[in-house]
């Protein structure tokens, strides 16, 4: 299949939430999918402790739904929030960020540079196909913890600093382990394979007629 760009994807998820298939339908899929792959890549992550950067827009909702599939499979969740709850930007963010938070399961704390060992899974969640212009606090510093840890990196739909539609970076950007991209594959995502790491491109329900006119 052709590569797309930012604005395709945007418009084509505009058209199938007009067709009646709701973005919060998306979101639920796209995150159910990225931890599919997780699963797949790693295998029993009942054990393990992942860290979710999760950024205030959708890219950052996809993060939260991972957190609760995660939390279904038993492994233990931390959420790190870059900004404050009342400052999530979308209705399907918000919708995941409340049913969290009614999950003690799932921890949801602030984002600050953890102490102590890092975890085995860290989840970039903060920017994805939204990124413009240089990467400022928190999130650079959150950037910068996880490809300073060591922990095995999965990044939701393109790994946060890298221009989906060139290829190009900002002056901060995650170095992914696996990239999980939605729908259709994003131009600049296979011209930088030393950032995305392994890529899956996962169908999340969209319907094919919401392309018509677009693609």
């Amino acid at each position: 299949m052709d590569a797309i760009s930012v604005d395709q994807m945007y418009r084509i998820e505009n058209a199938g939430h007009a067709m009646g298939f709701q973005k919060r339908f998306m979101m639920e899929n796209a995150g159910a999918a990225a931890v599919r792959r997780l699963v797949e890549s790693r295998g029993d992550v009942s054990s393990e402790r992942v860290l979710v950067l999760a950024g205030l827009g959708n890219n950052g909702g996809d993060g939260l739904v991972m957190a609760r599939h995660l939390a279904g499979y038993g492994a233990a969740v931390t959420i790190a929030l870059l900004g404050e709850p009342a400052d999530i930007k979308t209705e399907e963010s918000r919708l995941n960020h409340t049913v969290l938070s009614k999950m003690p399961s799932v921890s949801v704390i602030p984002w600050a540079v953890p102490d102590g060992p890092p975890p085995d899974v860290i989840i970039d969640a903060m920017l994805g196909t939204g990124i413009t212009g240089d990467i400022r606090e928190p999130y650079a510093s959150a950037i910068g913890y996880a490809n300073g840890s060591g922990s095995f990196i999965l990044a939701v739909d393109v790994p946060s600093g890298l221009d989906p539609d060139t290829g190009l970076t900002a002056n901060a950007v995650v170095k992914a382990d696996v990239t999980v991209t939605f729908h259709r594959m994003k131009r600049g995502i296979p011209k930088r394979p030393d950032l995305t790491g392994v890529v899956h491109t996962e169908r999340i329900g969209i319907p094919p007629e919401a392309e018509v006119g677009i693609l």
